[in-house]
């Protein structure tokens, strides 16, 4: 059946409706395609403002986590003020410096790199309480320029059993500059803290430009008489006697370590870029990693083994950032693979300074525990729960620090 035709009077408001309805259709798609950009350019503005938060409330959380209470920089200024008007302390550090125990290997040495003056103290006396013998000990402290004058004073002034305490600062290490190290050479970069690491937030941690947190790679040459050293991190609580250590057979390797593999995340896959056939080449992905703070390193072995050279190999590799993001560890990992020793767990127990559940009977056998994390015992983040195994080895008889805190 055919369809009957339209007529021209009939078609004009149909097509006028079309029309308006076309219209309509074209201001409504308008509307919606206008609202959709819109709302794309508030959803853009709003991340960029949620971004720039993040990173707000990373710089201010790492400063809580990195920065000193009020009251301890209250004792730095009083024992920099008395290292620079009472002679006698100089003179007392002067002696020190000359002193034959700093270079006995006949002695058990340690050596701890921090710009944090009462975290240093209570390893030194936690170590120092723990001892059979402390006049056996001798402790190799480096510090910067900024905390060098009330290091000295405050080692000076109280008494640690005997034990020999040796304070320097990195600055006098000439050696150590930017044509030898290129760890140095990326610190002293115009660009560093925008490449390569651009978009990290960690960058941001004072750990990662501070050439302290880097000194563990260079221990035979800063102590270069020595034959064995244990390293301690400034955040670590001694709770037994450690000379023992000194004594474990590390089967030729140079490096003694508690391994932290007991978790997945612990092995080298998740510290270390594999997509890199450097990499992927030398390293087992699947190898244990293991901790720095507390470490025995036979010196005669790591300059046999010239570690600080694979060391320079690796970061050589990384200046482009392109094998690991950040940190000292990783580097670690890869300057000391194959040749480190796996330590009894004991002896080295970790995350009291992020884990509130660590069980009480893996700490009380513990000979070192560790406050890895932000929460250091010190501030304010602290773990509560931790806090007493740490404040136990604190001087707090000393007047500065009493006259500080409490005021």
């Amino acid at each position: 059946m055919r369809a009957e035709a339209i007529t021209q009077d009939e078609a004009e408001p149909l097509i006028s409706s079309l029309s308006a309805l076309i219209l309509k259709s074209q201001d409504a798609h308008y509307d919606i395609a206008t609202t959709m950009m819109t709302m794309k350019s508030h959803i853009q503005a709003l991340e960029e403002r949620a971004n720039a938060a993040t990173v707000q409330s990373a710089v201010f959380g790492q400063l809580a986590a990195e920065s000193l209470p009020k009251n301890l920089h209250c004792v730095n200024i009083k024992l920099s003020a008395d290292w620079i008007t009472k002679k006698k302390i100089q003179e007392l550090a002067e002696e020190k410096t000359n002193s034959p125990r700093l270079l006995d290997n006949n002695l058990y040495h340690f050596c701890l790199f921090s710009d944090t003056l009462l975290a240093v103290s209570a390893v030194v006396n936690s170590t120092v309480f723990n001892a059979d013998h402390p006049k056996q000990l001798v402790f190799h402290v480096v510090t910067n320029g900024a905390n060098y004058a009330a290091m000295q004073a405050w080692f000076i002034t109280n008494d640690f059993k005997g034990a020999m305490i040796e304070v320097q600062k990195v600055e006098d290490f000439t050696w150590l500059n930017a044509s030898y190290s290129p760890v140095v050479r990326k610190l002293t970069e115009s660009g560093f803290r925008e490449y390569p690491f651009e978009g990290s937030q960690d960058f941001l941690n004072p750990k990662y430009i501070s050439l302290l947190k880097h000194l563990q790679f260079y221990i035979p040459e800063i102590y270069p008489h020595l034959e064995k050293v244990v390293f301690l991190d400034d955040d670590v609580i001694v709770q037994k006697d450690l000379t023992p250590i000194f004594s474990l057979d590390l089967h030729g390797n140079v490096n003694g370590a508690v391994e932290t593999c007991l978790e997945a995340f612990h092995r080298l896959y998740k510290y270390l870029n594999f997509s890199n056939p450097i990499v992927s080449s030398k390293i087992d992905p699947q190898a244990c990693g293991w901790a720095f703070g507390l470490n025995v390193f036979d010196l005669v072995a790591w300059r046999n083994a010239n570690v600080t050279a694979r060391y320079h190999y690796w970061e050589e590799q990384n200046a482009d950032g392109n094998v690991w993001k950040l940190g000292s560890l990783p580097a670690g990992l890869l300057a000391f693979y194959g040749r480190t020793e796996p330590l009894d767990r004991r002896w080295h127990v970790l995350g009291l300074g992020y884990d509130v559940n660590i069980d009480s009977r893996l700490i009380e056998s513990a000979a070192v525990i560790h406050f890895n994390g932000n929460l250091k015992p010190w501030l304010k983040l602290g773990i509560e729960r931790y806090k007493p195994l740490w404040q136990r080895y604190v001087n707090r008889t000393h007047p500065y620090l009493l006259d500080c805190v409490t005021s």
